[in-house]
């Protein structure tokens, strides 16, 4: 019977074992949470996760070690923990910015090793995460990525991309969630009061979405199917672009990975 630690196990550290429990890809029994205050993860005790203080017994125990520390802290718990990897167990890291040659160089073994960076939307199960790993072979990381498909869903990408991952996938939540807000003071100012407008306008995004992922199809196609000659909806998006609004956007992605 396989097991899973969660080192560092904070929001998300907590989502995923949530997440794995719900789906039943591990049992409560099969789950190893650590973190400094014990007193936050009370609460996976009473579903029979064990909890502890104790990375060094939790990486003993575990075949896949999951690590939710922040990146300035990986390699002062990893530099404790290294002798007790070996080439069985499955390191898998969510830490932003440190390559896999740097866990591989910390570790100092032939180990299976992930980067992935879910976000913030774990805490509903509809993360979309990112990873990227060392090995080919194709039963780990379906294994990996079945963790992951736990809080959303999960795709495999080259690892120089995972900085743009991160803007577009982590960040990206900031700002759908800017454009939503935007869209509520806007409803809001034609006569909504702020419950209803919320309420609309995060319904459309979600549908919105679910239209793209659904159809497979290009957001022009499904624009396309909104707007009207000499309509309402044409009028509103063209005033939009000419006061910069993909531009804007297209720039703040830009910034946000040049800062990275």
């Amino acid at each position: 019977m396989k097991k899973i630690a969660i080192i560092g196990a904070g929001n998300l550290g907590i989502a995923i074992a949530e997440g794995l429990i719900k789906k039943n890809t591990f049992r409560a029994e099969q789950i190893i949470a650590t973190r400094n205050n014990l007193t936050q993860l009370q609460h996976l005790e009473k579903l029979s996760v064990t909890i502890t203080n104790d990375n060094q017994f939790a990486v003993k125990e575990a075949d896949y070690i999951l690590l939710c520390v922040k990146p300035f802290k990986v390699e002062e718990v990893l530099q404790k923990l290294k002798d007790d990897f070996t080439s069985a167990k499955t390191l898998i890291s969510v830490a932003t910015g440190v390559s896999l040659n740097t866990y591989e160089n910390i570790i100092g073994k032939d180990i299976n090793i992930f980067r992935a960076m879910p976000n913030t939307a774990a805490a509903v199960e509809e993360s979309i995460t990112c990873i990227c790993g060392n090995t080919k072979d194709e039963k780990v990381s379906n294994e990996v990525k079945t963790i992951f498909d736990t809080i959303g869903d999960s795709i495999f990408i080259n690892e120089e991309l995972m900085n743009a991952a991160t803007v577009v996938g982590a960040c990206g939540i900031a700002y759908v969630l800017r454009f939503i807000r935007a869209m509520i003071q806007g409803g809001i100012e034609i006569g909504f009061d702020t419950q209803t407008a919320t309420k609309i306008v995060a319904q459309t995004v979600k549908g919105a979405s679910e239209l793209l992922i659904e159809n497979g199809l290009h957001p022009e196609q499904e624009i396309d199917k909104v707007t009207t000659p000499k309509g309402c909806t044409i009028a509103g998006l063209n005033e939009m672009e000419h006061q910069g609004f993909s531009s804007a956007l297209i720039k703040g992605i830009k910034t946000s990975f040049d800062k990275i």
